[in-house]
């Protein structure tokens, strides 16, 4: 029986097989590409291709493609055959070293946001040597990053490319300053807990808000939900166990390193979580988790969802970014260390991101912000909008006792010396998970919570990355001058916990009462994506990202643009679903419904029989149609007036407050008419249905 270390990575052009298939000298030019960011040498270029297209070929691929995260938020690929023409009227297989590092797909119909003019087709394509190529469906998949004709990104792996250089940048110089000359190279790494619901196919095709939207526009909640909480961490039923073994045997052939999984807590619901990857890397990854998991589905005849909300009263589906910073030596840097420079270097580190998080809160919300995950934040065990830290009570100690420079409870002498005194020895679990917070440190990383199910997590890294980076830059620039390091360090430390010990919160994000004492702090409460967006444009982030060289003014413009486009495109698609089931099917049930009612009435009166049931369901059936009807139109007049509104900001925001809310009032009235109306006339499976439809 084949074992799992046989074919893991199997399908990985990793440096295994690159060792094995490229000659010495081409090895080493590749790998100084790689670890250094040196441009690839055509000769050399050419060698690993014609290396690459042979072990593919073996593993039965007959094209190739090269694989690009466009601003979609799913991936993208147009595949081209390894056949050439050969003379003699046959075919040859070819793949040369310039369509390894350069493609040129059509770039006309993916989100632009202005930066090039529709007739303007041109897009290209440049391999990213640090990410492996694998293969996929028989198709050589090569990792590419996206950009227009005139060199703006078009994609997500840019900008994160350009964020692992900057906070590679500012950490080596801080580092430099503790005496780590060993030190070359940091890197931020993130293992993605990825949640997800598991439905039946033939009950999902019986939805079609499920098949336009990935959420349900109507249901009322069947009398069992996740009361019980039962199926967290409970056995694992046959059929989604069956789909669980495919997708880790895909999975591992990816050399996708995913590792737990289990039942989640709202029914149908479940999660995988892999080992940390660098950031890039985990990206790429993710993105092929998401994608082989809706197909490893459909071959057991499932849907997955990976919408955020998929299903209201129960728990929506986040993507846990846990994110940390290591260097080359292996050294995780936000892991307290055992002697008096190693705990500094920790504390410094952890201030860094703790007055990122500060400053840049709008940016984290921005990071997260999605028309699905709206529905998300703050409900049934997801965090609060609100962004937060959460340190720990035993941290917080430390911290508190830096500021204050009283003894810590554990110690007899004060910490007023960060270099003298040492930091009491954490164990990796100092205190228990908030799982309210939305920023958590958990022993040695910090887990970002607020991270959507179908959201690409390079959004939210490329923030963490550039935030951090910021700060460290000035940490650097502040240490750089010193003449009295210890001392000074001493200072920075305990300057910057006085002035952002506000975003530090370790109790219940949950509590209502947490609101009004955000606001007290001066917290932003950015509770929608159209309230937070407009905050990419303020003065700060664009000075942090130009400063950085991480986005242009015009790519930033772009992105604000297109995630403004997107917010609406995804809210009027839904508006138009929910008013397609109401005029086509809900209404007319509820009428027929009504009939039966009434001939049930006249039949019993024609016998002399009272009729109370029918009487009193019939008014209440027929109120709710007037309601349904009088929503419905005034629904429809709402969105009639959205081709008057030209700036994208105000379209987003009358769709939340307008159209929304109002598709709300219509669920409200067409749920309660679920429970009362005949099952047979109801148009569409239930919530219960699609719950619980697979065993």
């Amino acid at each position: 029986m084949e074992q799992v270390t046989d074919y893991f990575g199997s399908l990985v052009f990793d440096d295994k097989v690159m060792k094995s298939k490229l000659s010495s000298d081409v090895y080493k030019s590749l790998k100084k590409t790689i670890q250094d960011g040196k441009e690839l040498d055509i000769s050399v270029a050419n060698s690993v291709a014609q290396a690459m297209k042979e072990w593919a070929i073996l593993k039965g691929a007959t094209h190739f493609t090269h694989w690009f995260q466009p601003m979609t938020g799913i991936t993208a690929e147009k595949h081209d055959g390894f056949i050439s023409p050969d003379s003699d009227g046959r075919v040859i297989m070819e793949f040369k070293g310039k369509e390894l590092v350069k493609g040129e797909p059509d770039a006309s119909s993916f989100p632009s946001g202005g930066l090039r003019a529709t007739c303007e087709a041109r897009g290209y394509t440049a391999w990213d040597p640090t990410s492996y190529a694998f293969i996929k469906d028989k198709v050589l998949c090569i990792p590419t990053a996206f950009c227009s004709y005139s060199g703006e990104a078009l994609d997500k792996k840019t900008p994160l490319l350009r964020s692992m250089q900057a906070i590679n940048k500012q950490a080596l110089r801080v580092l430099k300053l503790f005496g780590n000359e060993n030190v070359t190279s940091i890197k931020t790494t993130v293992g993605p807990e990825q949640e997800y619901f598991l439905i039946d196919k033939d009950v999902y095709l019986k939805r079609p808000d499920l098949i336009y939207t990935g959420r349900t526009l109507f249901g009322a909640m069947p009398p069992k939900g996740q009361e019980l909480e039962d199926h967290y961490f409970g056995v694992i039923k046959p059929r989604v166990q069956a789909f669980m073994n495919d997708l880790n045997e895909e999975l591992w052939k990816l050399g996708i390193l995913g590792k737990t999984e289990h039942n989640e807590v709202a029914p149908a619901q479940h999660e995988l979580a892999p080992i940390f990857s660098t950031t890039n890397i985990a990206a790429d990854h993710n993105q092929l988790t998401m994608e082989i998991m809706q197909k490893i589905a459909k071959k057991h005849d499932l849907v997955c969802l990976l919408h955020e909300k998929p299903f209201k009263g129960v728990n929506g589906s986040g993507k846990h970014n846990n994110w940390s910073i290591s260097t080359n030596t292996g050294i995780n840097l936000l892991e307290p260390g055992e002697t008096p420079a190693e705990n500094a270097q920790f504390l410094l580190f952890l201030t860094a991101v703790i007055k990122a998080v500060d400053e840049y809160q709008d940016l984290l919300r921005i990071s997260v912000a999605s028309a699905g995950n709206d529905f998300r934040l703050g409900a049934n065990e997801a965090p609060p909008a609100i962004v937060s830290i959460f340190v720990g009570s035993e941290l917080e100690e430390v911290l508190e006792s830096i500021e204050t420079g009283k003894p810590l409870a554990s110690k007899q002498s004060n910490f007023l010396k960060i270099g003298v005194d040492v930091l009491p020895k954490l164990p990796k679990d100092t205190t228990d998970r908030n799982r309210t917070s939305p920023f958590a440190f958990t022993g040695n990383k910090f887990e970002f919570r607020a991270v959507g199910s179908s959201e690409s997590i390079s959004c939210a890294n490329i923030i963490l990355n550039t935030i951090v980076a910021e700060e460290l830059s000035k940490f650097a620039d502040i240490l750089e001058k010193s003449k009295d390091f210890e001392n000074d360090l001493h200072d920075l430390i305990k300057d910057t916990i006085i002035k952002h010990k506000r975003i530090i919160f370790n109790g219940n994000g949950y509590d209502a009462s947490w609101i009004d004492e955000a606001n007290a702090r001066g917290l932003l409460n950015l509770k929608s994506t159209p309230e937070a967006l407009p905050h990419y444009l303020d003065q700060k982030n664009i000075d942090l990202f130009t400063s950085h060289n991480i986005y242009t003014l015009s790519e930033i413009k772009a992105r604000y643009e297109i995630a403004q486009e997107q917010y609406s495109k995804i809210v009027n698609i839904e508006a138009l679903t929910a008013l397609d089931m109401v005029n086509k099917y809900y209404l007319p049930s509820i009428s027929k419904f009504a009939n039966f009612l009434y001939e049930s009435i006249e039949n019993k009166k024609e016998l002399g029989l009272e009729a109370k049931y029918e009487t009193d369901v019939i008014n209440k059936v027929s109120k709710a149609s007037n309601e349904i009807y009088t929503l419905k139109l005034e629904l429809e007049n709402a969105l009639s007036k959205t081709s008057t509104i030209t700036k994208v900001e105000d379209l987003s925001l009358f769709l939340k407050d307008h159209v929304l809310t109002k598709m709300e009032e219509i669920r409200s009235v067409v749920d309660k008419a679920e429970m009362i109306v005949d099952k047979k006339y109801w148009p569409f499976v239930s919530y219960g249905d699609l719950l619980y439809s697979v065993n």
